[in-house]
Order: C-alpha cells, then sequence, then structure tokens
C-alpha cells in the first residue's frame, strides 16, 4: 500500500463530517497531531442538526448500520459507542408497504424474518429467504476484508483468492436477477433490492456485489441513537478532542499553501486569514469542492456519473399514525419504470416509493411534548439529468408528495403539520454537494472499487480524500471506513 511520504507529524483534516471524525479518531490514535476545521457550527456534515421550533432535525442519514464500524474508530482513541451513545436496536428494522395493501416487518434476526416472510409469500419463500441470508452472509465476509476495507493502489490490488471467491458467488452478475434466484415474490426482491438506489444504480443494472448493502440493513442490523443521528458526530468529536485532537468551528477552507516544487500542501487556509501550518491533509469535501482545492480536476476517460439526489420533507405534526415503524418504506406500484425515471429519464418518480422515518418513535424528546417528527424522503433525479427549477417546483412536489401520503394511508397528514423544511437538490446543491445530489458519485462499474476516485491525490503527494466520493463508496459505514482508509494512507496502519 502506497502511503505519504515524509514527515507526517500534524495532519490537517478539512470538514468534521463522518469521514473527517473517523480519519481524525484514526490519526490521533496513532500518535498524530490532529487539527479539524470545519466552517459549519458544529460537527456533523451531512449528519447534521436543525432545531425547528423545538423539533431536532437530523438533516442527513436517518438509517445507522454496522455500529461495529463506529465502534472501531472510537476505540482508536480507547472509547466506546457503549460508554458514548446509546444505540437502540430497532425492531423492525423496516417496515415495508405495498400498493396492494400488504405489508412486512423486515426483521435482523434470522428466525424471526423467516416466520415473517412465511406468513407474507409462503414456505417456499421462507425456504428461499434462508438460502439468501446465507449468501448474504458470504457476500459481506469476502467484500469486506478485501473490497470494501481496503486501499487500492490500481486494478491489481483486486487480484487474489477473494476475486475467485467472489466472482463464485456470482458478485459480477447483476443485483435484480441474483436476488430472483433466491426469491420469487416481487414484493420480497424489492425489499433485498432497493438498496440499489444508494449507489445510483438500477437494480436490473447494479452489481449483484450491492447486495452486501442489503446485508448491511436486513441482517447486521439497524439502529437509532437517541438524541438523533447526530449523536453520533457528537460523540466522535468528543472523543477525539478528549484524546488531543483540536477542533475549529466556523473555521472555511479556501485554500492550500504548497512549498518549492509544487508537490506537498505545507499550509491550510481560511476565510477569515489564518494560516494553518501542517505536514499532510485529509480532504473532506464533496469532489467538486476538492479539486477546487487542489487547482485540478483529475481527467477521466468519461466525466463522473452522479447518484440520484433526494427530496426529503421534514415536518412536525400534531399527530401521528400507528402503522408507521421507526422506519417504513412505502412502495408504489412501478418499479422498473421508477428506476428509469430516476437515472435514465431525469423525471420525477410517477408512482413514487417514499422512506419514511420516524425518529420520535424511539426517541420522544426530539420534538416538544405532543409533536411527533417525520422525515419523509422521496428520490428524484439530480441536476445534471433532472429539473433544475426547484424554487418554484419545490412546493408543488411538497404537495403531492403530502397528497400520496393521506392516499397511502396516513389521513390527514397535511392538516397535522405545524412545522416543516423542505430540502430540494437546489438547497444540496447551495450545501457544495455535486449535480444537487447528497450519494455523491454512482457506482457504476466504472467508478467502483480501483476505479473510483482515489483516496490519493496525483501531483500532490502529502494529501489524502476522504468521505463518499472516494473509496469505498456512499453510506454511513463505507464513509467511516473511508476516513480509515485516508489514515492510513498516512500512518501506514494496517486493516
Amino acid at each position: 500500500m502506497r502511503t505519504v511520504p515524509g514527515p507526517t507529524d500534524h495532519v490537517v483534516v478539512v470538514g468534521a463530517g463522518l469521514a473527517g471524525l473517523s480519519a481524525a479518531l484514526h490519526l490521533t490514535g496513532a500518535g498524530r497531531r490532529v487539527t479539524v476545521l470545519e466552517r459549519a457550527a458544529l460537527p456533523g456534515g451531512r449528519a447534521g442538526r436543525e432545531d425547528l421550533d423545538g423539533h431536532l432535525l437530523d438533516t442527513g442519514p436517518t438509517v445507522l448500520t454496522m455500529p461495529d464500524l463506529l465502534d472501531e474508530a472510537l476505540s482508536a482513541v480507547g472509547r466506546s459507542s457503549a460508554e458514548m451513545l446509546d444505540l437502540v436496536p430497532l425492531h423492525p428494522a423496516y417496515r415495508a408497504r405495498f400498493a396492494d395493501g400488504s405489508s412486512l416487518d423486515v426483521h435482523t434476526d434470522g428466525p424471526a424474518m423467516e416466520a415473517e416472510v412465511e406468513r407474507f409469500a409462503g414456505a417456499r419463500e421462507a425456504v428461499g429467504y434462508r438460502r439468501l441470508r446465507r449468501w448474504l452472509t458470504e457476500l459481506y465476509r469476502v467484500q469486506m476484508r478485501s473490497f470494501i476495507d481496503a486501499n487500492f493502489d490500481s486494478p491489481l490490488s483486486l487480484l487474489g483468492p477473494d476475486l475467485a471467491r467472489l466472482a463464485a458467488l456470482g458478485g459480477f452478475g447483476r443485483l435484480a436477477p441474483r436476488i430472483g434466484r433466491f426469491l420469487h415474490d416481487e414484493r420480497l426482491q424489492r425489499v433485498f433490492s432497493f438498496q440499489a438506489l444508494y449507489a445510483g444504480v438500477p437494480p436490473q443494472r447494479a452489481l449483484a456485489a450491492y447486495a452486501v448493502i442489503a446485508y448491511m440493513d436486513t441482517v447486521a442490523g439497524v439502529y437509532f441513537p437517541r438524541g438523533g443521528m447526530h449523536a453520533v458526530p457528537r460523540a466522535m468529536a468528543e472523543a477525539a478532542a478528549g484524546a488531543g485532537a483540536e477542533f475549529r468551528y466556523g473555521a472555511e477552507v479556501t485554500g492550500l499553501e504548497r512549498g518549492p516544487g509544487g508537490s506537498r500542501v505545507t499550509a491550510v487556509l481560511t476565510a477569515d486569514g489564518e494560516r494553518i501550518p501542517c505536514d499532510a491533509v485529509v480532504l473532506t469535501p464533496d469532489l467538486p469542492g476538492v479539486h477546487a482545492l487542489l487547482g485540478r480536476t483529475p481527467r477521466r476517460p468519461v466525466p463522473l456519473r452522479w447518484s440520484p439526489s433526494a427530496f426529503v420533507l421534514h415536518a412536525g405534526t400534531d399527530r401521528t399514525w400507528p402503522d408507521l415503524a421507526h422506519h417504513t418504506i412505502s412502495f408504489g406500484r412501478e418499479w422498473d419504470r421508477t428506476f428509469r425515471e430516476l437515472t435514465r429519464d431525469g423525471a420525477l418518480m410517477s408512482d413514487p416509493s417514499l422512506l419514511i422515518t420516524r425518529p420520535t418513535a424511539t426517541d420522544p424528546s426530539l420534538a416538544p411534548d405532543g409533536r411527533h417528527l417525520h422525515y419523509v424522503l422521496a428520490p428524484c433525479p439530480n441536476l445534471e439529468t433532472g429539473p433544475r427549477d426547484w424554487e418554484e417546483l419545490a412546493p408543488r412536489y411538497r404537495d403531492e408528495v403530502v397528497t400520496e401520503l393521506e392516499k397511502r394511508g396516513l389521513e390527514g397528514f397535511g392538516d397535522a403539520v405545524r412545522v416543516e423544511r423542505t430540502v430540494s437538490p437546489a438547497d444540496w446543491a447551495a450545501q457544495g454537494h455535486a449535480a444537487g445530489t447528497p450519494f455523491s458519485a454512482a457506482h457504476t462499474f466504472a467508478q467502483t472499487g480501483p476505479f473510483r476516485s482515489r483516496n490519493l491525490v496525483h501531483g500532490t503527494e502529502n494529501a489524502v480524500i476522504a468521505g463518499c466520493g472516494t473509496v469505498p463508496g456512499v453510506g454511513v459505514p463505507t464513509v467511516l471506513v473511508s476516513g480509515k482508509l485516508a489514515a492510513a494512507r498516512i500512518t501506514g496502519g494496517s486493516r
């Protein structure tokens, strides 16, 4: 594994999102002096916090899986998630509701889920689920050790026994047909393939290897930290600061100073005129922001393809609906057409599938007494492929989403809203996210593994990239890993 040459005693981490915090923890634990510069007033990045009239909104991810990866980052400085967080396992992990009126509780406990599948779709599908669970588990084991938790110096880094194992497991086939080998019920197939949307690729075209996301969601378990998802970056920042890392909030990085020859960054410059000398730097903004700081955009044979975006409605209501679990996925009738609209046609979903999260189901303290929080996510095209006039479109689309919720059993939702906030692709773009998507570069084959934007910077020997735009990719677990991999490029630390 290639590492940063020369001295690396003082490392500046640009951005206190989950990737930057993970890098800071691993670097501090390895004995480096670390300074974290964050333009916001709080840690978290995408996993931020907004107080909307006493309703505490998580502005980014709402699903936490693989808490062992969080534990690994905290343990680098001698702390643990058990010590710093109250992580509540969610049962069910999700509730899936379908257009035919049926519903399925997704359990991460094997026997419980097998029984639920048999109730829902019969004994044959329960047997298929048992086989699918074994396949997902083996797929995860192979990928984690060699393809997710791994730094690549070239495509040749893939070569090894685990590549053959992944091929034997069918990882280089297509996701939807592979899931169909285990489950014949089309509704169940959706439950174990919708995660391809996180990767920005329709299930019919996504690599079967991306079923590893379904493993994280449906086998490893889904958790919720009391205090909301923002409690995670708060705990990480507290642990890093307690171990000696320095945090400077309200510090917007505007430039990198280079030494003679230009191959090394010698200092980081901020908007208020401060100059912070450094021996190495970890850059965690979205890729266009990183390239702007570096002064160059890497050449690629084809331009980067960006994932679909998301329209989000945060609603504080004076009532809730008992059929909603903490996480509820409301599927429309359409499926293949939905992905075609999102990824190819650049159109809003004509028959939307929605994620509805009710954090106050687990932690009522996130809203004032008698109030409830509902987070409704509607996938939508990014700004490169879809509409751009969101200033005009957002209020209208908000009303369409509310109407759809009321058609699907949430009667009176619109009248129950007391405070609200919407987030559109234009808002994501204003936060610095390329193409107006918080999900960064899509996980096409040409943007996966060693073909994804590398975390080492060509022409700048002491700069490393972390975050969802680089390896291993999008999602809370993989972003935590990206920080660890970036730190290893500086410390030479092994997995």
